[in-house]
């Protein structure tokens, strides 16, 4: 085996999803295994340690310092090879388990509650310094140098155990849900790094009993399943290669991760200065980030503040150039008033309410010279779902979409699992939206995907708990849409009312809010500019997760070409 060749490649699988997690796994995993650090056939074999074990036993047995012991299991078949040397053992034999400690009432002692035991290997136990006769009764017992194994879900999965040392007075007490064990004439750290290996922990997982959320590792496993015991000399040598590659698993993870945050500055900057821009610099900082965003850009996330700043760019004019040849959109706003007053004429829509001029100060951004701008209310008819009875069987099973939060997913909209019939729907005042409106929540635990999405192949109804936009004017249903997103962050701050349980839009003032309306062709060159732009954002999310599957496979061929001694053999050949 060869860690150091795994570790030459670890710049390529960083990235990798919890690559540096693994790395420690797996040296726990070779460690126990025999295949971290070479067998010295001048070292005193295993079964010889054994022996000394079972002598220091006896004398503490009769020197009346420890209880009888219980009978040692039977070992079942080894569940891996190890070299030699080695012997397989048991926790107890090679020490006292749940030992018990006498000392002075008045003594001051460590006292170790759950939260105190770190599950990272090489993290120390941290104490409370209480009186021996406080916490003699009722809790765990341990000494110094004694190892402890958190025995409770999910501290048991997590790794959670400790060697306890620098307890005040040499003992302690702690929380009753550890299983400790006294080592003898065997290194207390190699039993830590064996009770955190994979092996022990995934081995012991589906042994656990309990309920669910009080489930429990046995004593009988603690004590009594196959433990490796490589020569007390070779102990040693584990422990120190394992330290070693944990402090550079250590450095590899701060590597990483000031690499991340000096792309997450420079990232986090570039995109500050588009949605505040500085209309001296903007073309040149628009350019730079569109040009370095890819590089810079190497997480999920981060596409998504990079999606939200083309929205925001965008309804602030600032994504496409304005052309004065453009027909103003002071003359496609009297169009959708002429529009609008023709359907409340027919009867289509209700006559709408009076609204004020829009004042300078009710602008939540600044608008190009040749952009308008009107209220919502103006430019398309805003109305609400409702769910038809759910005691009538033959309202649902039909073939109408209907809508409710839960089918809202980013700009998606999933296959409902409700549809109506259109019997259901004659027969009430469920309404029937056209294609091409927008679907939003209005009302939900947590608003969070608000605004809006639209089904452009089929009409749709849609439940109380969603509002629907009806444009009055043909061909700005997308327009419409990337402006509501990108005002996302400001209509949600200033438009939601929160509840003891939910969150519900103010509809009055959401009806009445000003909205940006740039000249028809700017919009369809808006639209055009963000959905060439969006796709970029989707084949940079491709990428990430084509590379992150790169990584995770190599980092899994490395890791088995590490473990299988053939194998690594014929691969280092190879290269």
């Amino acid at each position: 085996m060869n860690v150091e060749r795994l570790l030459a490649h670890f710049e390529d699988i960083a990235d990798a999803p919890d690559a540096v997690g693994k790395l420690r796994r797996f040296i726990l995993d070779l460690a126990v295994r025999g295949k971290l650090v070479p067998q010295d056939p001048n070292d005193e074999p295993a079964s010889e340690l054994l022996k000394r074990i079972a002598l220091e036993k006896a004398r503490l047995l009769k020197a009346g310092k420890i209880r009888t012991p219980k009978a040692l299991l039977a070992l079942p078949e080894p569940p891996f090879p190890t070299p030699s040397n080695w012997r397989w053992s048991q926790l107890a034999e090679i020490g006292v388990v749940s030992p018990r400690n006498e000392a002075p009432d008045a003594l001051e002692a460590s006292f170790v509650p759950m939260p105190l035991i770190a599950a990272e290997y090489g993290v120390a136990n941290q104490h409370e310094i209480r009186s021996w006769g406080e916490i003699k009764k009722g809790y765990t017992h341990f000494a110094e140098g004694d190892v402890g194994l958190a025995k409770i879900t999910p501290c048991f999965e997590n790794g959670k155990s400790t060697v306890f040392r620098k307890l005040t007075g040499g003992v302690g007490a702690g929380t009753t849900e550890l299983h400790i064990v006294r080592p003898l004439f065997v290194d207390q750290d190699y039993i830590l790094l064996f009770l955190k290996s994979p092996h022990f922990i995934e081995t012991g997982i589906p042994k656990m009993t309990g309920t669910a959320g009080q489930k429990r590792v046995s004593t009988e496993y603690f004590a009594y399943s196959p433990f490796p015991l490589p020569p007390l000399a070779e102990q040693h040598r584990i422990v120190a290669k394992v330290d070693e590659l944990m402090a550079l698993c250590g450095r590899l993870e701060a590597a990483r991760a000031e690499r991340e945050s000096t792309r997450n500055r420079l990232s986090a900057s570039s995109l500050a200065r588009l949605n505040a821009p500085d209309p001296e610099t903007f073309q040149a900082d628009a350019h730079f980030v569109l040009a370095t965003l890819p590089t810079l850009t190497t997480r999920p996330d981060q596409i998504k503040q990079l999606r939200q700043t083309i929205l925001n760019l965008a309804v602030r004019g600032k994504l496409v150039p304005q052309d004065p040849n453009d027909e103003p959109a002071s003359e496609l706003l009297k169009r959708i008033t002429a529009e609008k007053a023709r359907l409340v004429k027919a009867g289509d829509i209700r006559k709408p309410k009076p609204t004020e001029p829009i004042r300078n100060e009710e602008l939540p951004i600044r608008l190009p010279r040749n952009w308008a701008c009107a209220r919502l209310c103006e430019i398309g008819h805003l109305s609400g779902g409702m769910t038809p009875s759910m005691n009538r069987p033959d309202y649902w099973g039909g073939d109408i979409v209907w809508l409710s939060p839960k089918d809202i997913k980013s700009d998606q909209i999933t296959d409902s699992e409700l549809k109506i019939s259109r019997l259901g729907l004659a027969e009430t005042r469920l309404e029937l939206y056209r294609p091409g409106c927008l679907f939003m929540v209005a009302r939900s635990g947590i608003l969070k995907r608000t605004f809006p999405v639209s089904i452009n192949r089929v009409a749709a109804a849609a439940n109380q708990d969603m509002k629907v936009l009806a444009p009055f004017l043909n061909g700005q249903e997308r327009y419409l849409q990337i402006m509501l997103r990108g005002l996302t962050d400001f209509l949600l701050r200033e438009l939601v009312k929160t509840g003891t349980t939910v969150q519900s839009l103010k509809y009055a003032e959401f009806e009445q809010q000003p909205f940006p309306l740039p000249p028809l062709a700017e919009q369809h060159r808006i639209v055009a500019k963000v959905d060439e732009l969006m796709g970029l954002c989707e084949e940079l999310e491709a990428k990430f997760s084509s590379n992150i599957a790169v990584r995770h496979d190599l980092l899994e061929v490395l890791l088995a070409s590490a473990r299988d001694t053939e194998t690594s053999r014929e691969l280092e050949a190879a290269e």
